[in-house]
């Protein structure tokens, strides 16, 4: 157990709540949808919702340690989402209530006896650096702190004989978490609230029926708490990367382009097959990556690479970007000679890159054209290509 520190700021994260249940609605009728696997453990961009939490408090340089309370059931889902995160500390069992779960948080961290807290809920994933810095900035003066957002909507009181009084907007706020607190404050709050057998809605809630004084700071409008199906849907950032190639002719009777064999009067050299569109197309992949280039994944001075299949390339750094749960959104390839004839041979190729790389044709563009007799491939020296792709790579992954 790490050592007393009065100055440590620790995260509580709430994630034993048993939610397998989404709403769902058409505008017209609600219902539920029921999940395998709690919401804390749904994936989403890359990562399991909860590791999405874990990440944004472990790379706070304010917050010294991460404690989790989950559920009795889920250890090994725990196990796994936590495996690469430093701050955690051994998790604890919650209760059947929200509140019991932050009680039990709260006495696990009382030898350690931090300076505050912040409790925040396993399904708010899109938690920002900045709010949890606002926070702990409140709590050096404040022994409570929420964050909050204004209501857009009109709102309206309905009482039981179904009339209804529109409520002043302007006064009322939306509370999200992360809710900041001296830990000693929060601690007595919630063993006085045993002694009444009161259950609150939130800690804030808590803290403010025993006397403490909550005040609020900016929230995030990103920091949304996961409840509709629809909040776990996926969203992807957009990457481009280029590649360029060329190789020389020299005596042979086929060239090898996009995979396809045309039948020439010279073929090009090169340590493989020497099919520079593949080459290209290989280096644009793995530059939307970052993942460096073809002469690093597969050097001339490897001797397998000696003749070998570009289309062996092609489809490694195709599995790259599968790897990172991307895929690739379009290719637009130019072929650059003066010959021989791309023309005859390019819807084969479009054909053979679709095979390749399991994607539809209409995303696919192979193009030739000369440079006007000018230049290396003017002089028809050789063969050059450049390729252009996109691949849609999850957001935070």
């Amino acid at each position: 157990m790490p050592q007393n520190s009065e100055n440590q700021n620790i995260a509580l994260i709430v994630a034993a709540g048993r939610g397998h249940r989404f709403s769902a609605s058409d505008g017209n009728t609600s219902q539920e949808t029921v999940s395998a696997l709690p919401k804390q453990y749904q994936p989403l961009n890359g990562m399991t919702v909860l590791q999405h939490v874990l990440k944004a408090f472990e790379n706070h340089q304010f917050i010294s340690h991460i404690q989790v309370v989950i559920h009795p059931d889920d250890e090994e889902l725990y196990a796994l989402a936590s495996q690469s995160m430093s701050k955690c500390l051994p998790p604890v069992f919650g209760g059947s209530e929200r509140q019991t779960s932050v009680y039990e948080g709260l006495q696990a961290l009382k030898d350690m006896n931090p300076q505050s807290i912040l409790v925040h809920d396993a399904a708010r994933p899109y938690i920002s650096e900045d709010l949890i810095s606002r926070i702990l900035t409140a709590l050096a003066i404040s022994p409570s702190v929420i964050p909050v957002l204004p209501l857009t909507d009109t709102v309206k009181l309905f009482h039981e004989d179904q009339s209804s009084q529109t409520l002043p907007r302007e006064r009322l706020k939306r509370v999200q978490t992360p809710q900041g607190f001296d830990y000693a404050t929060l601690l007595e709050a919630h063993e006085r609230a045993l002694t009444i057998q009161d259950i609150f809605s939130d800690d804030a809630s808590l803290v403010e029926h025993f006397g403490t004084e909550v005040v609020s700071v900016e929230g995030d409008e990103k920091n949304i708490k996961l409840t509709v199906e629809s909040d776990l849907m996926e969203t992807f950032e957009y990457r481009t990367g280029s590649g360029f190639d060329a190789h020389r002719f020299t005596d042979g009777d086929h060239v090898m382009l996009c995979g396809v064999n045309i039948p020439h009067n010279q073929t090009l050299e090169g340590h493989s097959d020497a099919d520079v569109a593949l080459h290209a197309l290989t280096d644009a992949l793995m530059g939307a990556l970052a993942a460096g280039d073809i002469g690093e994944h597969f050097p001339m001075s490897d001797a397998t690479n000696k003749d070998r299949n570009s289309e062996d390339f092609l489809k490694y750094a195709a599995n790259l970007v599968t790897e990172q749960r991307a895929h690739i959104v379009n290719i637009d390839l130019t072929i650059i000679c003066e010959s021989p004839k791309i023309s005859p041979y390019r819807e084969k190729m479009v054909q053979r890159l679709a095979a390749i790389l399991d994607m539809p044709k209409n995303r696919i563009s192979v193009k030739a054209t000369t440079t006007e007799k000018m230049g290396f491939t003017g002089r028809s020296e050789g063969v050059a290509a450049q390729a252009v792709t996109s691949i849609a790579l999850p957001a935070g992954f």
